[in-house]
């Protein structure tokens, strides 16, 4: 009986540790993404490209990104709010190799568009840092 209890025990610490270490990844992959997305909303971006994880430099050339971004955030214009509804730690992503992301969801304000949805995806970069590797705005 007192294997048993150890043994369950142990198995609620690990899952409680495991729990606090996603959580933290969440809290720092949420900071990165917020640093970023000021760069988004202040219209800078060839800075939001530099800035982004190797995943997505792989696939997109800095010009076509800032003609993506041109073409579909600019013209829901000044950021009026936004809000974090989810934060989903994840290793697997559909097109990109395994690793370590976290996919952020936010309802958001804009001066053109009272509504939308931004998702924002950090990931974690061979340097140890998180770093947006996928933006969509709808």
């Amino acid at each position: 009986m007192k294997r048993r209890i150890s043994c369950l025990l142990g198995l609620s610490f690990l899952v409680l540790w495991m729990s606090a270490c996603s959580q933290d990844k969440k809290i720092v992959a949420e900071g990165a993404a917020s640093n970023w997305l000021k760069l988004v909303d202040s219209g800078n971006y060839a800075q939001s490209w530099d800035d982004t994880g190797t995943v997505l430099k792989a696939t997109v050339a800095k010009d076509q990104w800032q003609e993506l971004l041109l073409r579909n955030r600019g013209p829901l214009g000044a950021l009026i709010s936004r809000k974090l509804t989810s934060a989903e730690y994840t290793t697997q992503l559909p097109g990109a190799p395994d690793g370590q992301y976290v996919v952020l969801q936010y309802e958001s304000s804009f001066e053109h568009k009272n509504s939308a949805s931004e998702t924002v995806t950090p990931a974690l970069d061979k340097d140890g840092k998180w770093r947006v590797c996928l933006y969509v705005v709808k």
